[in-house]
């Protein structure tokens, strides 16, 4: 079997291609995500904090190697992403509960009992038997 095949049959799997749908998928929910926090969540909580977007809060830690360019700790950007991933984490925690909550086969009715096995059913007719009078 050539290598081209052996490719070909991989990349033809249902689990691969499932895959690869899920991942262009999500790639663009995250972009959906990060416009909501972005756009819709950080401005009015920066405003709250006095007016100050997240993306531009940072510590300077002084000139670069050139002594020119400064080198700023971006601790604003990276709360910002914080709050990405976690808003990210709750819509897709509520999803999959969602998600969940409809695969949950509803509740089956008990079985009935099954029958005795054979041999307790004929123990049971000797029994019954034996009980009668002569």
């Amino acid at each position: 079997m050539s290598i081209g095949s052996e490719f070909k049959e991989f990349a033809m799997k249902g689990n691969v291609v499932d895959m690869a749908v899920g991942i262009i998928v999500g790639g663009a929910f995250g972009k959906i995500i990060s416009s909501f926090v972005g756009d819709v969540v950080m401005p009015p909580l920066g405003k709250a904090i006095g007016g100050v977007s997240f993306g531009d809060l940072g510590t300077s830690l002084g000139l670069g190697s050139d002594g020119k360019t400064e080198v700023i700790l971006k601790w604003g950007a990276f709360l910002q992403t914080m709050f990405d991933f976690l808003i990210i984490a709750i819509v897709l925690f509520i999803a999959l509960k969602g998600i969940n909550r409809l695969k949950q086969p509803p509740a089956a009715a008990p079985a009935a009992p099954s029958a005795p096995p054979a041999n307790e059913v004929l123990l049971a007719e000797i029994r019954d038997l034996l009980k009668q009078p002569r």
